[in-house]
This record gives structure tokens, sequence and C-alpha cells, in this order.
């Protein structure tokens, strides 16, 4: 059933039919764009979901839709506030989530910035690495008690994977020149090796770990560098394309861009998707080509490279998992 998904499937499609009225989902990140839509499609199936984010009146605003589906069907719409670049907030959201006690049957760790110029969070990390990595490196190893058997981690990662592997010497580009497109696929390699080595100690409890590229949408996450940096991306994205005989670049809608995140939260079979990364609602190939958005490359999914990271991570907090 599950062949029939592809490119341009979107989020309600994947979840035709299914009721998830016994379901409790945390998406972090619905403030905009993937986070909303992903968050609109639990909810509409009667899922009952929490949203975390850094701005909660922005995300009132944003999520304003999700009640009145939720309502129509069964589902409940909460909000949290998290900033995944303060680590001080990043517990003290999940103590207020241990505090409640309520399980989450599946957590999405959508939030993420994209090619910011060169920063620090507050607790001193390079900001994309800080943000889209550790802040949910903490994060959910902090709530994992409350993810029960049969429960899943969905961590949304990007096809800029490829562009560069993590450095495990120099995580905050202390020694290494700063280029925005290299943290950031430094940061999404990252949240693969996160699902990977997180699946590996928690599948015998039966909870289980994926990351996910969405596609190509445009949403809030442009908002770092300038059309005419987006379109040179894009040319060589196409250049790359041409040379190995793959159509041209073309974006996904937000809808679209949720699907993959709700198939292999949701739809996907937990062995099969447990320990890999996703992409247009497939488990993809290890590819080592030229092409970014080819399948996933060696050094993400590589085992003993996400242990080192996950060592090297709790160095970097200074506390163990």
């Amino acid at each position: 059933m599950t062949d029939i998904f592809g490119f341009h499937t979107t989020a309600d499609e994947v979840l035709a039919n299914i009721d998830l009225r016994s379901k409790r989902v945390l998406v972090t990140g619905v403030s905009s764009g993937l986070g909303v839509e992903t968050a609109r499609s639990l909810a509409a199936h009667g899922a009952h979901v929490v949203g975390a984010a850094r701005n909660l009146e922005k995300a009132r605003n944003a999520t304003a839709v999700i009640q009145s589906e939720a309502a129509k069907v069964g589902g409940t719409f909460d909000l949290v506030e998290l900033d995944l670049a303060d680590l001080s907030s990043v517990k003290t959201c999940a103590s207020e989530l241990l505090s409640g006690g309520q399980s989450f049957d599946l957590v999405i760790a959508n939030a993420g910035v994209m090619a910011t110029p060169f920063g620090h969070t507050v607790d001193g990390f390079e900001t994309q690495f800080g943000t889209n990595f550790i802040g949910h490196f903490v994060f959910i190893n902090r709530i994992v008690s409350l993810i029960p058997t049969g429960g899943r981690v969905v961590m949304l990662s990007s096809a800029a994977h490829g562009i560069a592997d993590v450095d495990l010497n120099d995580p905050n580009f202390e020694h290494t020149k700063y280029d925005p497109w290299v943290a950031y696929g430094r940061s999404k390699t990252a949240d693969i090796l996160f699902a990977v080595e997180f699946d590996r100690r928690h599948r015998a409890n039966g909870v289980r770990a994926t990351a996910v590229h969405p596609g190509g949408i445009k949403t809030g996450l442009q908002r770092h560098y300038s059309e005419e940096e987006e379109r040179k991306l894009v040319e060589s994205i196409n250049k790359g394309n041409a040379a190995i005989g793959l159509p041209p670049f073309e974006y996904k809608t937000i809808p679209e861009g949720a699907a993959t995140t709700v198939w292999a939260g949701v739809v996907a079979k937990a062995d099969d998707v447990g320990g890999h990364y996703c992409q247009d609602c497939h488990v993809a190939e290890v590819s080592e080509g030229q092409n970014i958005r080819d399948g996933v490359r060696a050094y993400a999914v590589d085992p003993d490279h996400a242990r080192a990271l996950w060592k090297k991570a709790e160095e970097m907090i200074g506390e163990q998992f």
C-alpha cells in the first residue's frame, strides 16, 4: 500500500482513513511551515498534539486553524514553550512535561534554523549545530521516559546533509572558516546520526527512531539568505542533476513536505524505518553520488560514527544519558 506514496503525496493522503484518536504526539517548531502542517494533519485525524515553540504568541496565531480541525474529530492541540537555542528553556520544558506525566506515542523534532550567519546559542554552541541538534538531543533524551513501547522519534534532517559530515574535532567552527551551508549540512547529518544511535539504544524497549528529508520547500527557513543566493543554489543543484541524468530540482508544497514525516511516524513499519533515513515516503538507499538529493551518505548512517557523536554531545553539554 505504501508503494503508492511518493514525491507529491501530501500528509493528509498518507493519513487517509487512519484514526489517531488514541495517540499523543509532540511536534517541535509549530510557529510556521512544516511544523504547523504536520501538527494540523495529525490533529485533523484525531491525535492529541502538543506543539512546542519558542514564540508562543506567533505559534498561537499560526496554529489557530488546528484547534477547529481537531475539535471536529475528537483531537486536541496544546502549546508549550521551548527555545532549542537555550538549554535552560529545554530543561524547563522537559521538566514540565515530565511533571505532567502524559506519554507521547510520537515525538517529531521538526524545529530548526538554516544557513544562518555565524553565531552562538545561549550556551555557546554554533547556532545551527546547537539549535538543530544539541537542543533536540537534550530535550528528547530528557523526556524519553514519556515515550512508551511502540513509540517513535522522527528527526527532520535534509538532503543538505550531503554537504558536510559532522566535525567532532571542531563542532563550533573555532578552527574552521565558517560557511552557513556547511554548518547546516553538519547539523542535519547530526540529526540523522542521533536517530541511528537513539534507535540502537532504545529498540529493545520497543521505541524506534528515524530521520527524514521533507524535500525542498519554501518556508520561513529561507529568511537568512537572499533570492539571488537561492537562485544560485538551485542552479548548482540542477547542474549536478543534469550530469547524472536526473530531472531539474522541484519544490514541494508544505502539505507534500509534511508527508514523509507522518509516514515515518505513523504508517511505515517500525522495523523498516528504525535507524534509517527516509525521503518521499520511502527508506532511502546509501548513495555517494554528486547529487545531494539522491539518497543518504554512508557517514550519516554509520553506527560507529553515531556513537562517537553521541559521546561528543554528552561531553559538550556535561550530561550523560
